[in-house]
């Protein structure tokens, strides 16, 4: 169910509005000076973006304060990247919670599907950053105690993304996205 979510373009789209979303009221609020922010896109090549959404996701959007003396950089939070990855951040999240959620036999059918574009140490890296370092982040630790009941921190992130009760896979992969926000930008976690 999840694995349909990798491959479809409209679902990639949707984070593309929710990130100029993101972007607008970020340069709505202005820099923490009071100053005007101004465009300054960073290009990204991020990888497991279906082929119809690779233009939509080769720029981030980011501001750099117009005030002189200041020209502190804003970069909105992402339901697209996640942090410097260079895997858009639903591979980062479904990969990850696919390798928990079935099989020995799936596990090593999906390790051969995605073995084209992701290599086996970088799919331990990302086992490794849910399964150890997500849940020593202050971010982590402060928002746990939200959910109605434990996640279960040796699945991670299958366990958060089961913790959105939502009907459909697509509703709860973006709750969990939408949830990690904080996570994908210093700009973000400096603010909170």
């Amino acid at each position: 169910m999840y694995q349909t979510i990798l491959n479809d373009a409209s679902f990639y789209r949707q984070l593309v509005r929710f990130d100029e979303d993101l972007a607008e009221q970020a340069r709505e609020k202005g820099c923490r000076c009071g100053g005007k922010l101004h465009r300054a896109l960073y290009r990204r090549k991020p990888r497991g973006v279906p082929k119809e959404a690779e233009e939509e996701y080769a720029r981030r959007w980011s501001f750099c304060c117009a005030e002189e003396g200041c020209r502190k950089r804003t970069t909105p939070g992402s339901f697209r990247f996640l942090s410097r990855r260079v895997y858009a951040a639903t591979v980062v999240v479904l990969v990850s919670a696919l390798r928990h959620g079935v099989t020995a036999a799936g596990v090593r059918r999906l390790e051969v599907a995605v073995a084209e574009i992701i290599n086996r140490r970088t799919l331990e890296r990302w086992r490794q950053w849910w399964l150890q370092d997500f849940p020593q982040t202050a971010f982590w630790r402060a928002a746990c105690g939200r959910f109605a009941l434990p996640v279960d921190a040796t699945s991670l992130p299958l366990s958060l993304l089961e913790a959105f009760n939502k009907p459909r896979p697509e509703d709860r992969t973006l709750a969990l996205q939408r949830f990690i926000l904080p996570l994908t930008t210093t700009s973000v976690v400096h603010e909170t």
